[in-house]
C-alpha cells in the first residue's frame, strides 16, 4: 500500500515537472512579446522617465528670480518653471538614473541649499 501511494506521487510530480519545463519553452520566442517591448522602449524615450532637480517651490516672483539666477550660474541647463495651484516650480536638468542626479545635486546644492531630487 505504501509502495503504490509512493511510486504514484513520484510519477505525479515526473509528469507535472516535465509539463512545466514545456510549458516555459513554449513562448520563448514570441514576436508580440519582443513588440512589446520595443513599445515600451520607443515610449520611454519620448515621454521622459527620469529624475529632475527640484529648486524651489513657492512664489512666482521668486521663482522667476531663482530661475534667473540659476540660469546665469549653470548655462547650458534645462530649467522648467511650472505652475501647479497654488504654486511655481523650478525643476531643471534632465537625468536617465537617479545617480546621475544625485551627482548634479552635489553641485547644485553648493549655491541653491534648498534643492532636491524629483522624479520626471
Amino acid at each position: 500500500m505504501k509502495k503504490s501511494s509512493l511510486l504514484i506521487t513520484f510519477l505525479f510530480v515526473f509528469t507535472a515537472s516535465i509539463c512545466s519545463l514545456n510549458a516555459q519553452t513554449k513562448y520563448t520566442d514570441n514576436k508580440d512579446i519582443a513588440s512589446l517591448i520595443e513599445k515600451k522602449r520607443e515610449y520611454n524615450k519620448h515621454n521622459g522617465t527620469g529624475y529632475r532637480i527640484q529648486l524651489y517651490n513657492g512664489l512666482e516672483r521668486t521663482a522667476k528670480s531663482l530661475r534667473n539666477r540659476f540660469q546665469i550660474e549653470y548655462p547650458g541647463v534645462y530649467t522648467k518653471l511650472t505652475y501647479k495651484a497654488p504654486e511655481w516650480k523650478i525643476q531643471v536638468g534632465n537625468y536617465k538614473t537617479r545617480l546621475l542626479a544625485d551627482r548634479a545635486l552635489n553641485k547644485i546644492r553648493e549655491k541653491f541649499s534648498g534643492a532636491i531630487v524629483v522624479p520626471m
